[in-house]
């Protein structure tokens, strides 16, 4: 997380010397919204789940009707897997995966100021999933694995985003859509010499307040 704040904080200081000779100054974005995660797998069966972002971004004028976007963003994202317990009664567990990511996307005005759309790739770094205890030794059904094994994922994944934006000079609304390129799994792979391949695919609704 550390490593997340300063790469953030070089970024922003970086564009703020950088982009200062533009007709437009930077701006410095409050972010914030919700998030929909789909983990995308040929091996588990799963379902989505519903969580939020939170942000800032700095945008600054790149090239004619090109901006920069530069953003680290914290996240908390849902999905649930089918599990049975003990008697094998199937059931559901709730993974909630929490991390942060940074992004960098180029922007195209296509109305300056008011709709642009974005393209770029977003970096996220995570921890282990948290999940119901009381269902430790559950089995993931189609696997050897128990909710327990499951939950010690990759560290870091890498994603394609894009995205478009509306709104006004203090005042957007985002949406954008990326997809993990990296298997999500592969830790518990080689810890446990199972098979998974799963990748997250998120959709994102934000809203950016510029100061």
């Amino acid at each position: 997380m550390k490593n997340i704040i300063l790469l953030c904080a070089t970024v922003i200081s970086f564009t703020a010397t950088a982009q200062y000779d533009y007709e437009d100054s930077n701006m410095i974005g409050i972010t914030g919204g919700i998030n929909q995660m789909t983990m995308v797998s040929d091996g588990l069966q799963t379902k989505g789940g519903t969580g939020w972002n939170a942000g800032l971004s700095v945008r600054g004028n790149f090239y004619n009707n090109w901006d920069m976007v530069y953003a680290m963003q914290f996240s908390e994202y849902h999905f649930s897997v089918a599990s049975t317990n003990a008697i094998g009664i199937p059931r559901e567990a709730d993974y909630t995966m929490s991390g942060g990511q940074v992004t960098l996307q180029f922007s195209y005005k296509i109305v300056p100021r008011h709709f642009s759309v974005e393209i770029g790739p977003a970096f996220h770094f995570q921890g282990k999933m948290d999940y119901d205890r009381q269902q430790k030794e559950d089995l993931v059904v189609g696997t050897p694995l128990t909710v327990e094994q499951l939950r010690d994922i990759s560290k870091f994944n890498v994603s394609p985003v894009v995205g478009l934006t509306a709104g006004f000079l203090k005042f957007r609304a985002n949406v954008s859509y990326q997809y993990g390129v990296l298997n999500t799994f592969e830790r518990v792979n080689k810890n446990h010499g199972s098979h998974i391949s799963a990748h997250p695919g998120v959709l994102n609704a934000n809203l950016v307040f510029y100061l």
